[in-house]
């Protein structure tokens, strides 16, 4: 005699990487190049590790990601190519032309995007104002590094809210 059960029999479950923590500027009709299209909060410092997860988001909105450019006082290790989700991307880094908390996406298809890298070791709430500031329309431009030290200085928040009448917000995955 057998028994029934009505409960399935386990199985593996793959894991799953947590999303992406990033935050985009909607899609402008003014034309020209911005200071920056978003802001992006990566885990960690391991730009290997940390681009596949980025490139899963990007990829559809923007076209193949084929290059990357960084500073590389943030970034221990910077391979020359990365292997990111099946694709090579090629790895550039400038120590006095590119702004050390940025870091620049090329394709093929649809252009450049510059996006605030904000230190992994960040805590939320300071990451949350510089994604809101990043990604504002509002406001002066700033620079990747002049809204970081802003932050550290406690100037995010106040100046964000002051130019677009809304406290700060995360966007996409915390």
């Amino acid at each position: 005699m057998s028994a029934a059960t009505s409960h399935p029999p386990l199985r593996a479950v793959p894991f799953r990487a947590p999303t992406v923590r990033l935050a985009l500027k909607p899609v402008s009709p003014s034309p020209g190049h911005v200071e920056l299209d978003g802001a992006w909060w990566p885990r960690s410092r391991d730009l290997t590790h940390e681009l596949s997860a980025l490139a899963d988001v990007l990829d559809p909105l923007w076209g193949r990601i084929t290059h990357v450019a960084v500073n590389p006082r943030h970034w221990p290790i910077l391979p020359r190519k990365i292997l990111v989700n099946g694709h090579v991307v090629k790895a550039g880094w400038f120590t006095s032309e590119q702004d050390p908390h940025k870091i620049l996406l090329l394709s093929y298809t649809a252009g450049r995007w510059d996006l605030l890298v904000i230190p992994p070791e960040t805590s939320a709430p300071s990451a949350a104002r510089l994604m809101a500031a990043a990604s504002a329309n509002t406001g002066p431009p700033m620079t990747a590094t002049a809204l970081v030290t802003a932050e550290q200085a406690g100037e995010t928040s106040s100046s964000y809210e002051a130019t677009s009448g809304r406290p700060g917000r995360l966007v996409v995955g915390v």
